[in-house]
């Protein structure tokens, strides 16, 4: 069923506008925020960081790698030389198509390309209706089909944790919700070996495809997250290499807060991160030459008073700007956020999601995660703020989809037809569009005062919470082979029985 076009604000998708929002490609030109000269001394710069102070490095199997490339080692600190990181980027494939479980649903990470995910990793939720509370398998689900619904998310993270299931557990009800509840580019979790070979397995076996077909092109991601300042820790060692034999997405993403874990300017930070970024990218390469990867970045600043992190600032917009700049002097697809570090859907939270959203807009990223339910630094995710959002993102994604200036639109016969102080309500080129040329917004009311009150006085927030019920309560799960379902299932079980996986640390 077409999740594209027109909806009422019910949610439910009419038939009258036919606009792909699922393969979205930048209108924007890129902006810059520093003058090229300065983006090449910050990447020097970060290559004396890695070849001369050096990254810590956990894992003794990725420092194995690493010193077998040319890298010096000494105990856990790793140097890596320029033209290391050069031959690594060179290798790494600027262009990265991805399956969804139907061909429709796949994606192609490039610059220039656009795609969204909503708000991902958080350890809780909330709603009006139950308020705030740690994250459950419940809340996953449901967000995992309003993640299905909508075709502006074209991939699907790890909204919440389920916390209440036992972590050894976890990924596979994770992973079995996904693939049951969505054909989407599936997210699986890089905590140690034994974990992510389990989700690969579960894709390959439930899509119906060979080894060497899963090896041979994307079928998942992951994220990777650097240890600011200058650490790789094991688990996401391990994922970068695991990652990298098995032909999937590494989506790296240092995280430095500026003042905290960084530098307190943005050309420190972002020298720091874009160091880290090409020591995963290096590595990655070593595991296995022209593996898929994401370059990243997550870079804000903090609040000095409190040490909160802030998100929607001046700094967060200039720090996309220069990852951007980054990531076309490297020619590689790479990931930005949005976000906000408010606590309830108010207008603090609205405005900072839209100034990070339009940073990572103005600096060109290929994805663009944590772009809808945002709250709390990522404390929260949040329903109604799923849908306010999609609401910005619909809108964005209408200026993607692109309008063209044919002879009909320029609508001559129309200026002939209405005469001065006329108006155009009626007119024939008005009637014969009205239904089809206009985005109609999922919350928004643009009735006058009185109209509004006399319809019962529904704020915004209160609004999408009707939307996402009536999504959640009416959802269809795509439909997928009954006997691949019962086969996920004996999986689990069986792996359960064995005692399932344990994170590594």
């Amino acid at each position: 069923m077409s999740r594209r076009g027109r909806r009422a604000r019910t949610g439910a998708p009419t038939e009258q506008r036919k606009v792909d929002y699922h393969n979205l490609r930048n209108p924007f030109p890129p902006m810059n925020a520093f003058s090229e000269d300065r983006i090449e001394a910050l990447h020097q710069a970060s290559l004396t960081v890695l070849e001369e102070i050096g990254i810590k490095v956990l894992l003794p199997e990725a420092r194995a790698l690493f010193k077998s490339g040319g890298a010096r080692v000494d105990d856990e600190m790793v140097f890596i030389g320029r033209d290391m990181v050069e031959a690594a980027v060179a290798s790494a494939p600027k262009t990265i198509p991805i399956r969804g479980a139907v061909r429709a649903r796949g994606i192609t990470l490039e610059l220039g390309n656009l795609v969204f995910q909503p708000g991902a990793g958080a350890p809780h939720a909330t709603d009006l209706e139950r308020g705030r509370r740690p994250g459950s398998l419940s809340d996953f689900r449901e967000m995992v089909q309003l993640t299905q619904h909508f075709d502006v998310l074209q991939m699907v993270p790890p909204l919440v944790e389920a916390q209440d299931i036992p972590v050894h557990l976890r990924h596979y009800a994770m992973t079995q919700t996904v693939l049951t509840q969505s054909d989407k580019v599936p997210f699986i979790y890089s905590r140690g070996t034994p974990q992510v070979l389990d989700g690969f397995e579960m894709i390959r076996d439930f899509r119906g495809i060979s080894d060497d077909e899963f090896h041979a092109t994307p079928h998942c991601y992951t994220i990777i997250n650097t240890n600011s300042p200058r650490v790789i820790d094991m688990p996401m060692a391990q994922g970068l290499i695991d990652f990298a034999r098995a032909g999937q997405v590494s989506i790296i993403t240092p995280f430095t807060l500026m003042g905290a874990m960084a530098p307190i300017t943005v050309a420190g930070a972002m020298t720091l991160s874009h160091a880290e970024a090409l020591a995963a990218i290096t590595l990655t390469q070593l595991a296995k030459s022209g593996a898929p990867t994401c370059y990243g970045t997550f870079t804000s600043n903090v609040d000095m008073k409190s040490g909160a992190p802030a998100f929607g600032t001046p700094a967060h917009f200039t720090a996309s700007l220069v990852a951007g700049q980054l990531a076309r002097r490297l020619g590689l697809p790479w990931r930005c956020a949005g976000g906000s570090a408010a606590n309830i859907n108010d207008a603090q939270a609205a405005n900072e999601s839209q100034f990070g959203l339009w940073g990572c807009l103005m600096a060109g990223a290929s994805v663009v995660i944590h772009s809808a339910g945002w709250l709390e630094g990522g404390l929260t995710v949040s329903y109604e703020k799923i849908i306010t959002d999609l609401e910005v993102l619909q809108m964005v994604a209408e200026l993607c989809a692109g309008t063209p200036a044919t002879d009909a639109d320029i609508a001559l016969d129309a200026l002939r037809e209405v005469q001065p102080s006329g108006h155009f309500f009626g007119a024939s080129h008005t009637m014969e569009r009205y239904q089809t040329q206009f985005y109609e917004p999922l919350v928004g009311d643009w009735s006058n005062f009185g109209t509004w009150t006399e319809r019962g006085a529904v704020d915004a927030d209160n609004r999408a919470t009707g939307i996402w019920r009536n999504i959640v309560d009416n959802f269809e799960a795509p439909s997928h082979d009954p006997d691949r379902i019962d086969g996920l299932r004996d999986f689990i079980a069986r792996r359960t029985e064995q005692g399932g996986a344990a994170p590594e640390s």
